[in-house]
């Protein structure tokens, strides 16, 4: 196992006349007899697979040892269209992974078919480290800590070696690749406490362990990343969603487009922070809690378990209550204010895998829905800038769950300021 975790939580107590409830889907067979009975107790679609897409490779151009290469634009992208404003908005879900690390409980492979299967693309936030073996540990100088030092473990040379294999067959899907830095420092002489030019440190370092990796591993029987990791690197989390607000200078200096690092949002439209665009985890309801949680696997554990997870007797009840979870808060702004909504998880076997089993089954029962795009980060992000930023704004004013009184058509019409024009998909 992975020895990570995120420790920022948060208990918000629902307000009482939210009545949120989770909405039949059954026709979509997500809930089962089973899971409901626990809870009791307690888009896109262009076709991608998670092979390489057939037909001659684009001649590629090395970069450096040969680690990576320029093969041109990512493939299996969706179209970005505008916003039809006689309609409502799309539904976005945007599904990602803190770490991505592959070991040999395949966790990797099975989400990349569990996107495939249901036209979704994802984003891996990429920890540089999983890139490294631990006899070069040597090259890792974090800020404020002795050389080689991290808070997670490195990875055997095999789960490195997974790791890199599986990040190819992702970029190749289609899927983001960011990053979540290396170390993973969250105590009190972690990552808060750096500065502008420790950010810039552990960023160089991270992308010099993916576009080194040939040179660092010795691994000769994998091709070369098909993609310029700093060029397509755009976003980040950061560890336990700590220092932010030192970040962003650096982030904007890089050209990064979007940050995930907010500790802790609302379901509103995202708005701009220091010239970024801030998508915060976000608080959603717990079913059967009376509060809501941070929308992110390990926010659901702690408050079910805290860091315990051996008491098997309640696992089926609480992987019901995070089924539970992650459908209250679609439904919440999939009937409301059509907010996207931001999932966070990490590829480990908590409570018994509970919750990698309660994302899939959101993922499957969701995936299909009118209007729904399950999209990555960087996607969403060239999707907002395509619009009028007028409709951004005015989609921003609406609160948590809020759908337009007067109707989307009417709500969205141009006012006489942005003229007749109507712009539509």
């Amino acid at each position: 196992m992975i020895n990570f975790l995120l420790v920022t939580f948060r208990r918000v107590h629902a307000p009482r006349e939210t009545g949120i409830q989770v909405r039949d889907i059954s026709r979509r067979t997500l809930l089962s007899a089973t899971a409901l009975g626990a809870l009791g107790a307690a888009g896109c679609s262009a076709p991608r697979t998670g092979k390489p897409p057939p037909g001659p490779a684009p001649e590629a151009r090395l970069i450096g040892d040969g680690s990576t290469s320029d093969t041109g634009p990512q493939p299996n992208q969706p179209v970005v269209d505008t916003l039809d404003r006689t309609k409502a908005p799309p539904q976005f879900v945007i599904i990602s992974w803190d770490g991505a690390g592959e070991l040999s409980d395949g966790l990797f492979a099975r989400f990349l078919e569990v996107a495939r299967r249901n036209g979704a693309w994802m984003t891996f936030f990429l920890s540089g480290l999983y890139f490294l073996p631990e006899h070069r540990k040597n090259l890792y100088r974090p800020p404020g800590h002795p050389v080689g030092a991290s808070d997670i473990a490195y990875l055997s040379e095999e789960s490195v070696h997974r790791t890199i294999r599986h990040i190819d067959l992702a970029w190749r899907a289609g899927h983001e690749i960011g990053t979540h830095f290396n170390g993973h420092f969250c105590g009190p002489r972690g990552v808060r406490l750096w500065g502008a030019a420790d950010w810039a440190s552990e960023i160089e370092q991270a992308v010099r362990f993916v576009m080194n990796w040939k040179t660092n591993t010795g691994f000769t029987d994998l091709p070369p990343l098909p993609f310029d990791y700093r060029r397509e690197l755009v976003g980040a989390r950061t560890p336990c969603l700590l220092g932010q607000d030192n970040l962003l200078p650096t982030a904007a200096k890089l050209g990064w487009k979007y940050d995930a690092s907010s500790p802790g949002g609302l379901q509103v439209w995202p708005r701009r922070r220091g010239g970024l665009w801030d998508f915060p985890l976000q608080s959603i309801p717990m079913p059967g809690s009376g509060f809501e949680v941070l929308s992110m696997d390990y926010n659901i554990m702690f408050n079910q378990s805290e860091t315990s997870t051996k008491d098997k007797s309640r696992h089926r009840a609480w992987g019901g209550q995070a089924l539970g979870t992650y459908l209250a808060g679609f439904e919440r702004s999939y009937s409301g204010n059509r907010a996207p909504l931001f999932v966070g998880n990490h590829f480990e076997r908590w409570n018994g895998g509970i919750y990698m089993d309660a994302v899939e089954r959101f993922m499957d029962g969701v995936g299909g829905e009118r209007d729904v795009r399950m999209v990555s980060f960087r996607q969403f992000t060239d999707w907002i800038n395509a619009q009028d930023p007028a409709v951004v704004e005015r989609l921003a004013t609406l609160g948590v769950g809020q759908r337009p009184e007067q109707g989307w058509a009417e709500f969205l019409a141009p006012s006489e300021a942005e003229g007749a024009a109507v712009p539509v998909s």
